[in-house]
């Protein structure tokens, strides 16, 4: 059984930052890839910044050189340094973990509930 708890969102004014951090607990054997992703109201859920266990970032236009993905692998945890935020990063974001435990099992799509970022102007 793997988990994950977010934490770091909150309310802002734009041109601020936050930090995100997802940690996964259980027989964590390896994490690939990490993926943040962010759902605004009315919108679709979209692929904010994605970090592979060989360290390949990617990351959606709107966001680029202003936020950065990384990961700690002795805590397994994933981080989003978010940098002059702006008001129409306001959303509910949430990690995305592939998950090989102990064992030999990869859990393949694993979310965690989101965490609220609202940018005020």
């Amino acid at each position: 059984q793997v988990q994950l708890v977010e934490s770091g969102g909150g309310l802002v004014q734009a041109g601020g930052s936050l930090r995100l951090s997802c940690a996964a607990s259980g027989s964590i054997f390896n994490i690939d890839p990490m993926d943040w992703y962010r759902q605004a109201p009315g919108k679709q859920r979209e692929l904010v910044a994605a970090l592979t266990a060989g360290g390949s970032t990617h990351y959606v236009d709107s966001v680029k050189g202003r936020f950065t993905i990384s990961r700690d692998n002795a805590k397994n945890t994933v981080y989003l340094q978010m940098n002059s935020l702006k008001p129409e990063d306001t959303a509910v974001y949430y990690c995305h973990l592939g998950v090989l435990v102990s064992g030999g099992y990869y859990y393949d799509d694993l979310w965690g509930r989101g965490t609220q970022v609202t940018v005020s102007s």
